[in-house]
């Protein structure tokens, strides 16, 4: 039933004299609004749920006066039923079927309703169950979806986090109206699957609501000095296994004493290598190029002197900055030494030294007025200026460097942060190095935007040390590769991993026996990533509100693709995609100097193709069947070396198995194998092929045993260093 206002107050004066103080209360943005007027004349506002003035804050800030659809809940309070006196409301009960049918016809009659498909304000500041009756009504209605992004009010004392984010009096809010959409089904699908089908939908708009909701168009400083302001400058930041341990504060005075000090050494376009493990010194490092607005070349220190020459001379990197006793601690000396004249080694032991009272003064008094300092020595950086250089794995080639922007980076925080709800009461414990863009997203800035204290520790192969760390600092959430999943759990004790919450999964294929093993020990899902360093990294991820075995989880919000059919391929094809997050582009030392080579693909600019040929199913979900580069044409017939690794992997868990491509004058190209355990044979191989309906040709001709297989710094296979030991042997 639908309950009209009960108030005599009349609307223009709630309008007139209540709106004008909430906004400037509120310090209220609304953005937008065009896109109202652009909807049908049967419309339905839905928008993400953060606290229990939303409802008040779009009655005010909007210039419609809609319905509102109420969750039972709700009304149980006095303040929210003293407020829904002054507008027209429909009891919303999920479980009521008559409920949805009565808001469907006040739709399909052209009133517009507001309805929070969540049916609760969050608990955690990220997105939480979504109700499926949202859709139906737009479905029967035959509606236009307008969404509607809420960000703010989430940290105020009408939040419902229970301390879980810091809460202010007057947070700052912003309201974004999105284009409207109309909720699309096949005509053919009805009954439970069609219902299904709409969640889906609704799902997805869900998300982009809430990448909109998180996503700003800032610098990375700009974003880090909002999350301090918005969780504390006294709150810890993070921690490191030398005994750092930085608040926001301690952090931003450090990251402006070390960015003027960088400033004295390099000119003012110059970049800055940064060869350091997981560290608080990599953050402050990283945070201080940030600050000055210059960007930052993340060496891989894995990769070997030849790596770090291409690396430094593709990027035109003048001045390394590293640690002495990480150098002596890794054994880089003489990888150092090869770099020869083509770049300064200053290590920041000696700058410490250096820093007198006077800077540290400075440093600490812009430290306190941070926003305003970054304005005047950010040289004028943008959301579109490179933030960092990062170089690709090289598992298939020459390392590239990726271009990515303030931009490509926040945009694919606000990606992921509402898929994974950290708060200040979690811990993340950060293995991989933060040359990685795994470990550089998920490690560093997630936690660090989400005001959630991180521990960066330098090395992921300390396998009985880090479960270790998991039980005594109480860690959440980690992130891995399944290399390094399967080795700490086999490693760890049961209770080690006591308060985990999330473990995710990236880099490599997360393999069956290694998720088995965290659950049967721990009860620990795992949830599988997919993504390239090019988009930032993240594309797509399983996560508690979505998540499919086997396979990579669904298209991140705001993200186009399309498959790129490839010969030989007849299920999915390569991966195209476009979005906020995918790179500025390569770079490229060039006669002119190191320039960025943008891209273009036939779906035109922007469109980055990933080199991975994949799989969607109704649902949207990713499988990914290969690289494109990593199929071999034997006997006319396209075979994945992945298969056949997996093979491998499913009969002999603990090695390392690698497939090659190799030419055959006879077939076109045959299989080797590659494995670090003695036991692997052909006859078993030959047994697995079949009960998995296997065509023969994924089978190798040859099997090699060696006593290791060469890796790189993330665990990943070293694809050219193992081609280059075949070329060597035949």
């Amino acid at each position: 039933m639908l309950h009209p206002r009960a108030t005599r107050l009349p609307v223009a004066l709630l309008r007139g004299l209540v709106a004008p103080l909430v906004r400037v209360l509120f310090r209220v943005r609304v953005r937008g609004l065009e896109h109202l007027a652009a909807a049908g004349p049967r419309r339905l506002l839905i928008a993400n749920h953060v606290s229990l003035i939303d409802g008040l804050l779009l009655y005010l800030c909007l210039p419609q006066e809609p319905a509102f659809a109420v969750h039972p809940a709700t009304t149980r309070h006095w303040y929210a039923r003293a407020a829904l006196r002054c507008v027209d409301w429909h009891e919303m009960d999920t479980g009521n079927p008559g409920a949805i049918k009565a808001l469907t016809h006040l739709v399909r009659d052209g009133r517009p309703v507001v309805i929070f498909p969540e049916g609760r304000p969050t608990r955690t500041g990220a997105l939480m169950k979504v109700y499926d009756g949202p859709a139906v009504i737009a479905d029967h209605a035959e509606a236009d979806l307008v969404p509607v992004a809420i960000d703010g009010p989430q940290h105020s004392w009408f939040g419902a986090t229970d301390g879980l984010l810091r809460r202010a009096w007057l947070p700052q809010t912003t309201i974004t109206v999105l284009p409207p959409r109309p909720l699309t089904l096949p005509p053919e699908v009805r009954g439970a699957a069609r219902r299904a089908a709409g969640a889906e939908a609704l799902l997805a708009v869900m998300h982009e609501i809430s990448f909109h909701a998180a996503y700003r168009e800032e610098t990375l400083f700009a974003a880090v000095i909002r999350a301090a302001r918005r969780h504390g400058m006294g709150q810890l930041a993070l921690e490191d296994a030398g005994g750092a341990r930085l608040g926001y504060r301690d952090l931003l005075t450090r990251a402006f004493v070390l960015g003027g000090v960088v400033d004295g050494l390099l000119g003012p376009r110059q970049r800055v290598g940064i060869l350091l493990p997981s560290t608080a010194a990599a953050v402050v490092t990283l945070l201080a190029c940030a600050a000055r607005g210059r960007e930052a070349a993340m060496l891989n220190f894995t990769a070997g002197a030849h790596g770090l020459v291409t690396a430094i001379e593709t990027g035109e990197v003048r001045v390394v900055l590293t640690s002495r006793a990480f150098v002596e601690a890794a054994n880089l000396a003489d990888d150092l030494a090869a770099i020869g004249d083509r770049a300064r080694i200053i290590y920041l032991e000696d700058l410490r030294d250096q820093i007198g009272l006077l800077p540290k003064l400075k440093a600490a008094l812009c430290a306190r007025v941070p926003g305003l300092a970054h304005r005047w020595l950010g040289r004028g950086a943008g959301p579109d200026s490179a933030a960092v250089v990062l170089f690709t794995s090289g598992s298939e080639g020459i390392p590239k460097g990726v271009v990515l922007s303030h931009g490509n980076l926040l945009a694919n925080f606000a990606q992921v942060q509402t898929l994974i709800d950290l708060t200040r009461d979690d811990r993340v414990l950060n293995v991989l190095p933060v040359f990685h863009a795994f470990g550089l997203l998920g490690g560093v800035l997630l936690p660090l935007l989400k005001g959630c204290p991180s521990f960066q520790y330098p090395s992921p192969l300390h396998y009985r040390q880090i479960p270790e760390l998991c039980y005594s600092l109480g860690v959440t959430c980690l992130f891995g590769t399944n290399t390094f999943l399967r080795a700490y759990a086999n490693n760890a004790h049961e209770y080690d991993m006591y308060r985990m919450r999330f473990v995710i999964a990236g880099a490599e294929k997360l393999t069956d026996d290694t998720r088995a093993l965290w659950s049967e020990r721990f009860g620990i899902r795992i949830f599988e990533g997919y993504g390239a360093t090019e988009a930032s990294p993240v594309l797509a991820v399983n996560h508690p509100l979505a998540a499919r075995r086997g396979t990579v989880g669904r298209l991140l919000a705001a993200m186009e693709y399309y498959l790129e059919p490839v010969d030989g391929i007849a299920e999915g094809g390569e991966l195209v995609v476009r979005g906020p997050n995918v790179m500025q582009g390569y770079l490229f030392h060039g006669s002119d100097g190191a320039i960025i080579r943008p891209w273009t693909q036939r779906g035109g600019p922007g469109w980055y193709a990933t080199g991975d040929i994949v799989a969607l199913d109704d649902g949207g979900y990713v499988s990914i069947k290969g690289r494109a580069k990593r199929f071999a044409k034997v006997g006319g017939e396209m075979v994945s070396l992945a298969i056949v690794e997996e093979l491998a992997a499913q009969l002999w868990p603990d090695g390392h198995h690698a497939a090659l491509a190799v030419p055959d004058p006879r077939k076109g190209e045959h299989i080797v194998l590659y494995t670090d355990v003695a036991a692997v044979n052909r006859a078993d191989l030959v047994a697995a092929a079949r009960a998995g309906a296997h065509s023969e040709l994924v089978l190798p001709r040859h099997i090699v045993h060696r006593d290791s297989i060469p890796l790189l710094g993330s665990g990943k296979i070293n694809y050219p260093a193992l081609r280059e030991l075949h070329m060597a042997q035949t």
